[in-house]
């Protein structure tokens, strides 16, 4: 058991993956919110864990209970209603963001799925509040919503948008290419926003719509997730200058350098790159790890 706990802890925080941490934080809160509510509704016959996560953790549309429970646009992102629902969030944030990581390094997955869940929780609460299909029946003041599908929407339509043509197997179907499972599921969540679900729905493309923006601005040279970064980081005191101008080809790539060979990739796919421009991308995604 000792051993298992440790593969655990060094899959979650040491191993540079923030896949692993984000996958394990879901499954952590899930398995603490769930196994606590069996034991009390099994040995108490009561509902209090279910009522104070309901109550605390899921997202409200309902703007003056909004105001009070500011943190919910973040903690919703890691609840989920059920066993099927979390295993299909974390099947599918595991096969995309592998490849998301495998490209891009592992330094922007957590900051990919903050912005998703951030932009499926506006779009869902703008949506609840203003269009008449919700206003009409004071929607807003009994909804609220659980889950990490709008982050992982967007880690989705991100992988996508970087490599469209790259194709993945699917039992039954065979191989896929990732824009047309992603425009699959676009389509399938656009015509759930009036069914039984639509919160979820609506949700789903807030985060695919921020994917797509966070990767189209990638290849124009902005990084916003970079910009956030550095936001927070302290300012050196010190300054170095010099006037060597040879390069390095074991530095770290110019970001210059990188855009091009992403966007290269958008285009024609990774199978197009030299063996040079391959070294860059790999040297990157370690600098970056």
């Amino acid at each position: 058991m000792s051993t298992l706990w440790q593969n655990i802890q060094y899959k979650m925080l040491r191993s540079g993956s923030k896949l692993n941490l984000l996958i394990g934080i879901n499954i952590i809160v899930f398995l603490l919110v769930n196994v606590t509510s069996v034991l009390e509704r099994f040995l108490f016959n009561t509902h209090f864990i279910d009522i104070f996560s309901a109550d605390y953790l899921e997202l409200t549309a309902y703007l003056p209970k909004l105001a009070v429970r500011f943190w919910t646009p973040v903690t919703y992102m890691f609840m989920h209603a059920g066993v099927f629902h979390i295993l299909f969030n974390m099947l599918w944030l595991y096969w995309f963001g592998q490849i998301f990581e495998e490209y891009l390094g592992n330094k922007r997955t957590l900051g990919l799925y903050l912005m998703g869940g951030l932009a499926g929780a506006l779009l869902f609460i703008v949506c609840f509040n203003i269009f008449p299909f919700f206003t009409h029946v004071n929607a807003a003041a009994y909804t609220s919503m659980v889950g990490a599908s709008a982050s992982v929407m967007a880690i989705m339509v991100a992988t996508a948008t970087l490599l469209p043509d790259y194709t993945i197997p699917l039992i039954l179907i065979g191989p896929v290419k990732l824009k047309w499972l992603v425009i699959f599921f676009i389509v399938i969540d656009f015509l759930g926003i009036v069914g039984p679900n639509a919160g979820g729905e609506i949700a789903h493309l807030g985060g695919a719509l921020i994917g797509f923006i966070y990767i189209k601005q990638l290849q124009n040279g902005h990084d916003w997730i970079a910009g956030m970064v550095n936001l927070f980081k302290p300012k050196s005191k010190l300054k170095v200058a010099s006037k060597n101008t040879s390069r390095n080809s074991t530095g770290t790539p110019r970001q210059e350098e990188i855009d091009l060979i992403l966007d290269k990739i958008s285009r024609s796919g990774y199978d197009s790159l030299t063996k040079q421009e391959k070294e860059i991308l790999f040297r990157a995604s370690n600098n970056e790890g």
